[in-house]
């Protein structure tokens, strides 16, 4: 299954009951695997949960460390690129060239890298004197 079929599917599965709109994500590990996330809302905002948080959080949980390409999936006219939190959370996982993939549902897309989306990333290396 391509990044994108799954992140078609998983966006289905969204639960956005106050937008309406619904959010995919689909992350290639290092390792190979697929992991997959969805938006979850919650009345309380800002206590949702992004799509790419999802995916990350997936990959996490089965064992995965890095993430080697990733794409995002939504219903809008343009692509759209990830809130400033999940630019954070890939860059914790992602080297700054690894390939983000930007879809919407009706065949738009822009591929971009984790460096381009957030430069100037915080780091580990940012923490080496704690």
């Amino acid at each position: 299954m391509t990044l994108l079929d799954a992140a078609t599917k998983v966006r289905e599965n969204a639960h956005a009951p106050y937008s309406r709109f619904k959010v995919g994500a689909a992350l290639r590990s290092a390792e190979g695997h697929v992991h997959v996330g969805c938006n979850v809302e919650n009345v309380a905002y800002p206590e949702g949960t992004c799509a790419e948080a999802g995916a990350i959080a997936a990959m996490v949980a089965a064992g995965d460390r890095r993430i080697a390409e990733i794409l995002v999936i939504a219903d809008s006219p343009d692509p759209v690129p990830p809130c400033g939190g999940c630019r954070q959370k890939i860059a914790e996982f992602a080297a700054g060239d690894v390939a983000v993939t930007l879809c919407t549902t009706d065949g738009k897309s822009l591929k971009t890298t984790v460096a381009a989306l957030l430069p100037g990333a915080f780091g580990a290396t940012h923490m080496d004197r704690a």
